[in-house]
């Protein structure tokens, strides 16, 4: 569960201007905040299935707005080409390659 709630969290990072308020505010209640889905039931004064339905649609959207946009997958890419360049500083042979990479996300 707690890689799932990572991973929404990082969608919603990248896509959340995305989405309506009333989607964005039901995912940082559940997400960011740990509401359960009745305490945001019972802020909204709704259902605790429509809570869920409206929850469930969201991560869905998420999703597929990443699997079009590769957003975060590009930024998790890069973050990692960051990683071994600075790693490959100590080996100048392996920069080239790995700035090679790196122009190619973008």
């Amino acid at each position: 569960m707690l890689e799932k709630t990572t991973r929404m969290n990082l969608l919603m990072d990248f896509y959340q201007s995305l989405l309506t308020p009333k989607q964005r505010s039901y995912m940082e209640f559940y997400y960011l905040d740990d509401y359960s889905l009745g305490e945001i039931a019972d802020e909204y004064k709704i259902s605790r299935q429509a809570v869920y339905d409206n929850i469930k649609r969201t991560e869905t959207m998420l999703e597929e707005y990443e699997l079009k946009l590769l957003l975060l997958s590009k930024f998790q890419k890069r973050q990692n080409i960051i990683l071994k360049c600075r790693e490959a500083i100590l080996n100048q042979s392996e920069l080239s390659v790995l700035f090679e990479e790196l122009e190619e996300l973008d």
